[in-house]
């Protein structure tokens, strides 16, 4: 059966610690207790031996004083269990004296002289007066095994209650604590914005993590020369295709003022609706590679409430949107660390996209919460769930008959991403039975108090 392993480094290293330690414990128990036992062997044998010599002396006076007689067995001050039993017998083997818990069938009959041992019992034999006389000592080994077995306890209960918990959780810590490096890295990974290439930098790392550092350093300069070289083929595609069109187009206006034929007439305005479109298109994948292509953050957080009046009253002239794009904007400055310019583009396509797509009568809103969180809501039929996902990738387009390039939503998505928020879109829109909505955080991160709004 196979042991299931932590998934994570940290467990795996703690694990392999405690057990490590555990087993090094255990190793150290076996190889103690067995220098113990060895020696508790060699002090209970000299404690026999000694015993025998002292008792010897004593029992050859006690049977010669008492002469020719049977075994005599040594009465007991008081009952209790002897752990070392003896017998003295003659040279016929006969038993002559005996210690008062002494069982003469559990001592052999010729045991040899000096140590003996049996499963039960470890034995002594000497013998006295020219080997006429031979005492047998007895101990039960069971003494010596219950005293291992004590000592095998207390060297057990520090490793089971002490050793093992507390091993783990240091190991643990320890392991944590030198983790700290790669959790930082991954932070410093996770940190990162879209646009954020810059080189991870190896100082204070471990010697281990170092080349992994490294590794990721050169993945993204490939990475950003791959995205710079796509971005600045966008830009100066884009770039260039301006000034061809825009001459286009004047020669376009010009052959219109200039001819009289109604065919032609439709067919230069045609010719000037392509070119126009072409403009616009261009125009959207310059700010697509402006979204893409990073810096969009500033160093300091600065009010983007100003901004954001200066954007809608732009927009009112430029789109011809007038009094139909309404602006609710808070008294308490939102500090945010988007760039202007880039939040010009992003609040230019969302409220394009839905001045185009919406319902042509009724108002576009852009409203700004003291939280930061921007919404761009517009009137119209419910866009599905399905295509809303879909929404923000470039030349994708809900199911609508209104011009556009399919870009709005796909830069504003970008501009977001780059600025480490997110863009939701919501179909129906908030309290309301239809309409779209796109939503934005802008604000710096930190507690924002509540501040009323007012309405422009």
């Amino acid at each position: 059966m196979r042991i299931p392993l932590p998934r994570s480094i940290q467990g795996r290293l703690a694990l392999g610690l405690c057990l490590g330690l555990a087993l090094l414990w255990i190793a150290a128990s076996v190889a103690a207790l067995e220098a113990l036992r060895r020696r508790m062997d060699e002090v209970f044998d000299s404690a026999l031996q000694e015993t025998a010599q002292r008792i010897l002396p004593l029992a050859v006076m006690e049977i010669i004083d008492r002469g020719e007689g049977g075994a005599q067995r040594v009465a007991s001050a008081e009952p209790h269990r002897e752990r070392v039993a003896y017998v003295v017998r003659d040279e016929a083997g006969r038993t002559v004296l005996q210690s008062h818990d002494a069982d003469a069938a559990d001592f052999p009959d010729h045991p040899p002289l000096g140590f003996s041992s049996t499963h039960a019992a470890r034995y002594y034999a000497e013998t006295a007066l020219q080997g006429s006389l031979t005492i047998v000592m007895a101990e039960p080994l069971e003494g010596r095994r219950h005293a291992v077995a004590q000592a095998a306890r207390a060297l057990a209960m520090p490793l089971l209650l002490v050793l093992v918990p507390l091993g783990f959780v240091g190991a643990w810590l320890l392991v944590r604590a030198s983790m700290a490096p790669v959790r930082g890295l991954c932070a410093e990974i996770e940190t990162r914005g879209g646009g954020d290439l810059r080189p991870l930098g190896a100082d204070g790392l471990p010697t281990e993590i170092e080349p992994i550092a490294a590794a990721i350093d050169q993945l993204m300069e490939r990475l950003r020369r791959a995205l710079d070289a796509e971005r600045n083929f966008a830009a100066r595609s884009a770039h260039e295709l301006r000034t061809p069109i825009a001459a286009a187009l004047a020669q376009t206006q010009r052959l219109l003022a200039e001819t009289h034929d109604d065919a032609t007439r439709e067919r230069a305005l045609q010719v000037e609706d392509t070119m126009r479109r072409l403009a616009r298109l261009a125009e959207k994948l310059m700010q697509l590679a402006r979204a893409e292509g990073g810096r969009l953050l500033t160093e300091q957080p600065a009010d983007c409430v100003p901004v954001l009046r200066v954007i809608a009253d732009d927009l009112r002239r430029s789109t011809g949107l007038g009094d139909r794009l309404m602006l609710e904007l808070p008294d308490a400055p939102v500090l945010t660390r988007l760039d202007p310019d880039a939040l010009s583009i992003l609040v230019r396509n969302l409220v394009e996209n839905g001045a185009r797509h919406g319902a042509p009568d009724e108002p576009v809103r852009v409203s700004l919460a003291s939280d930061g969180v921007l919404r761009v809501v517009s009137a119209g039929p419910v866009v599905p769930a399905d295509r809303l996902a879909s929404l923000t990738k470039p030349f994708e387009r809900g199911p609508t008959s209104a011009r556009g390039s399919g870009l709005g939503l796909a830069i504003a998505d970008a501009i977001a991403r780059g600025a480490r928020a997110r863009l939701t879109l919501h179909s129906p829109a908030t309290d309301r039975p239809d309409g779209f909505e796109a939503r934005v955080s802008l604000a710096e991160p930190g507690p924002a108090g509540a501040a009323p709004t007012r309405r422009r």
